[in-house]
């Protein structure tokens, strides 16, 4: 049965959502603080890195090295840092740069498989709106950057194997050592996932060899990832074991990993990724599914041409998912990677069998989706999980630069991020640190604390939901 032809909604339409998906993330990054835990831990390694010129490995703390990331989320940051300052927006801008590059690499790679630049701007804006992946690309974290260098390595081997051109191949293998500074060799295996089942049926693993530069891109991959792992290791012996074996190998077969050095381990039953990846996909994975229940009913596949191309996005989309079923020990960005390939598979399902136009206007939830959840974060109209408020009125007091500022019980990363470092964490056992106290000091305390801090005149300075902020000098 012959399918429908279903014309796309036009390119200046498919331009609006994806211009005001992107206008509203850029305008959005100064509007709201950073939040515990992810962003504020990032930040403030981030912002350690600045202050203290150690471009070489990121520190949980000063003089506390971090060995469970490579140092690409921090360098970006701190770049942010050296050009607009210690903010969010210089914290959040690179990541969303990054972002964008992942959405030039997508709709270069449909604008020239399609022959159409109109398909181009149509899986960009697929991209963009899908609203995981441009909540994230604007985050401090470490997935954007991991999610450009898969895209770049997948994108560039299949512009090689189309025979676009040289420099492709060698962009394949700039792609994998940037993977390896973003996350590690995580990066490897999950684009190892995708080319090796796609490579394997009809002997197309025959041309794996004349497609690309083995020699000088090995070579490029060897230079660009090696200095960094052996200045680290250098510098802070056993990060190589900790990093390759700890956070490679036991974060995702041992559920419930204790060896964690940094926090606890995020512990889910396995096969959980494929609800998160359900849930990231919104609002485009009721039209994957849709495309896919068309599939089977028409007793068809998603391939349906020669050179392979659906199949290929396919298990580039999959991969994740297939290597993170195993793991107990995961979070719903681990799905971020898979992002870029759901698109250009979305369009390219779209080829094969069309759906009526007004279908991609759903596109459009996520412009209103961003100014809902800016409103929500920037009014504080649900509590948010951070200090910088409590924090901004400990700076204004007269005191602050000439005394201690101290949390009881924990200190959240944003305490320290919005403290510049000065905050520090002491516990409700008095006795392990008051006597030895000889500075006037600021506490931040739990307003269920009711604490007596002997031989101190303490007073409250201000007070939230859920904390207050004391200031104590000695007794005259």
């Amino acid at each position: 049965m012959q399918q429908p032809t279903y014309s796309l909604p036009s390119a200046k339409l498919l331009l609006i959502l994806l211009i005001s998906c992107l206008a509203l993330r850029f305008i959005s990054l100064s509007l709201y603080p950073l939040m515990d835990t992810t962003e504020a831990r990032y930040g403030e390694m981030a912002r350690i890195m600045f202050e203290t010129g150690n471009w070489i490995t990121p520190m949980f703390d000063y003089n506390v090295p971090f060995w469970g990331k490579p140092p690409i989320f921090t360098w970006l940051s701190s770049l942010g840092f050296s050009l607009f300052g210690v903010n969010e927006f210089a914290a959040r801008v690179p990541h969303l740069i990054v972002g964008l590059a992942v959405i030039w690499l997508v709709y270069k790679l449909a604008k020239d498989h399609f022959q159409s630049s109109v398909m181009g701007i149509f899986s960009a804006s697929i991209l963009a709106s899908t609203v995981s992946f441009i909540v994230l690309s604007g985050a401090v974290m470490t997935d954007t950057a991991l999610t450009f260098s898969i895209a770049l390595s997948m994108i560039s081997f299949w512009q090689a194997w189309s025979n676009k051109g040289k420099i492709w191949g060698y962009l394949f293998f700039i792609g994998l050592a940037l993977g390896m500074l973003s996350k590690g060799p995580l990066a490897i295996v999950l684009i190892g996932i995708s080319l090796t089942i796609w490579l394997t049926p009809n002997g197309r693993w025959k041309r794996l060899w004349n497609i690309l530069p083995w020699g000088y891109g090995t070579l490029l991959f060897l230079v660009i990832t090696v200095p960094w792992y052996a200045i680290a290791e250098y510098k802070t012996p056993g990060f190589l074991d900790y990093f390759i074996v700890g956070e490679h190998i036991k974060r995702f077969i041992v559920s419930g990993w204790q060896g964690d050095l940094y926090g606890s381990a995020h512990e889910r039953t396995r096969g959980t990724i494929w609800v998160y990846a359900l849930a990231s996909m919104l609002p485009w994975s009721p039209l994957i599914i849709w495309q896919w229940i068309r599939s089977i009913r028409d007793d068809k596949d998603v391939e349906e041409s020669s050179d392979g191309f659906g199949t290929f996005l396919l298990f580039w989309m999959l991969s994740p998912m297939i290597l993170f079923s195993f793991s107990g020990n995961i979070l719903a960005s681990y799905v971020m990677p898979a992002l870029p390939a759901m698109a250009l598979l979305l369009a390219h399902l779209h080829k094969q069998r069309p759906l009526q136009n007004w279908l991609y206007k759903v596109g459009f939830i996520t412009p209103f989706l961003l100014i809902a959840l800016i409103s929500v974060l920037h009014f504080d109209l649900i509590p948010n999980r951070s200090e910088n408020k409590i924090l901004a009125v400990w700076k204004q007091q007269p005191e602050a630069t000439q005394s201690d500022l101290f949390y009881l019980h924990k200190r959240p990363f944003s305490g320290q991020y919005y403290s510049s470092g000065k905050a520090k964490q002491r516990s409700t056992d008095l006795s392990s640190w008051l006597p030895a106290q000889n500075k006037p000091f600021f506490i931040v305390q739990s307003n269920n604390d009711h604490i007596v801090y002997s031989n101190w005149l303490c007073e409250e300075r201000n007070t939230t939901g859920k904390e207050d902020l004391m200031y104590c000098e000695n007794k005259p």
